[in-house]
């Protein structure tokens, strides 16, 4: 009992001297603090001034807390295809003004600079102007087509800038013997249907996400498809003329694929409006396409034909025909050193390998025309075409 009166006795005594120790190191930084005068007040205004900067960054961190859980809560909201066209940069609203926004922003360095075509810019235009007939006559509907930009990019760029779902047409140039796509968007899709199927007008076009195209929706746009293609070989006819024949329709771009990832594409951007419905049309032609008429594609007008005129060509044959030449008639040829030509003097004779029934050579310049037999007309020497010796092809 003593024992435990002693040992609680000693963590008092303990406690204590600790206490102590405390309050003279208190005492301590107190005696500094009044030693320091001003000093230790500006110390003390220090400290009240710590201690709110503490404070605020608590309240910081609350509010950041509340931040954070607001922003975790939205990323949790699922984007709809609007707001995943906008981010990739294919928004139709800011597709028109040339400018790029989103990834497409970023990715901007994929596009290749090739080699202008000035005719093709010509052949679009006519494009544009014969769709907005035709495509009034398909739809019995107001109809407006424009061309909003002509770009050169790789072929594999453009199948992975495709924004899905889509249609892809491939089509086939005969008499160029290559192949050529033409994307029809969902936009345009769902607006051709509604239009075709007796649709109310001045209402935009549902848009349908997350299932296939149907065999109405495929046939109706196919058929859409072929009016383009037959204003497309209307629009070449004056360049060169060509048919373009449909091949099939994908929905899938890697199934459309029609050339090298690699190799470098012309692609078209048109824009169809129906009233309130619309959507966008794009036309690609390989330049592997274009190859054959790429000389009359470089040209900078219709009639240029680089440098050939019909009126000029004509005004040239008739003259040709006028033109006056020389015909040398030539018995022998003979070869003969210097020596002997130097030394040749009027009264000089030689002899010719040649006898009154020998063929006699007709030559224009160094080209030999006819051969025939020397004769005597009247007081003139006259030479008999016997053959020709021109040489045709």
């Amino acid at each position: 009992m003593a024992m435990n009166d002693g040992g609680t006795s000693r963590g008092a005594e303990d406690e204590e001297a600790l206490m102590k120790e405390w309050a003279a190191m208190a005492g301590d930084d107190a005696g500094g603090g009044d030693g320091g005068g001003g000093d230790a007040a500006g110390g003390g205004d220090g400290g009240g001034d710590m201690a709110a900067e503490w404070e605020a960054m608590l309240g910081a961190g609350d509010s950041s807390g509340e931040t954070q859980a607001a922003v975790a809560k939205d990323a949790t909201r699922v984007l709809n295809q609007d707001e995943i066209d906008s981010l990739l940069g294919f928004d139709d609203d800011i597709g028109g003004a040339g400018d790029k926004s989103g990834i497409q922003a970023i990715l901007n360095s994929a596009l290749v600079s090739y080699e202008r075509l000035p005719m093709l810019e010509v052949v679009f235009d006519r494009l544009v102007r014969m769709m907005s007939t035709s495509m009034r006559n398909f739809t019995s509907d107001n109809v407006e087509v424009s061309l909003d930009n002509i770009l050169s990019l790789r072929f594999g760029d453009y199948l992975n800038s495709i924004p899905l779902p889509a249609m892809l047409a491939v089509f086939k140039a005969e008499e160029w013997d290559n192949f050529g796509l033409l994307t029809v968007d969902s936009s345009l899709i769902y607006s051709i249907v509604d239009v075709l199927l007796g649709g109310r007008r001045g209402t935009a076009a549902m848009r349908i996400e997350g299932r296939p195209y149907t065999t109405i929706e495929r046939n109706l746009v196919e058929r859409m498809v072929h009016v383009v293609l037959s204003d497309l070989s209307a629009a070449f006819d004056p360049l060169s003329p060509v048919t373009f024949r449909f091949d099939r329709l994908e929905t899938n771009p890697r199934f459309a694929t029609i050339s090298r990832p690699s190799n470098a594409a012309i692609v078209a951007k048109l824009r169809i409006d129906m009233e309130d419905r619309g959507g966008r049309l794009e036309l690609l032609l390989p330049y592997a396409t274009l190859e054959p008429v790429r000389e009359l594609l470089l040209q900078m007008f219709m009639g240029e034909k680089f440098g050939r005129d019909s009126i000029w060509e004509t005004h040239l044959a008739e003259e040709l025909w006028l033109t006056e030449v020389e015909l040398e008639a030539v018995l022998d040829e003979q070869v003969m050193n210097l020596r002997e030509v130097l030394n040749w003097k009027p009264g000089s004779k030689f002899m010719l390998n040649a006898t009154a029934e020998s063929p006699i050579d007709m030559r224009c310049g160094d080209v030999a025309m006819f051969r025939g037999r020397m004769g005597r007309k009247g007081q003139h020497i006259a030479i008999q075409v016997d053959e020709s010796t021109i040489k045709t092809g």
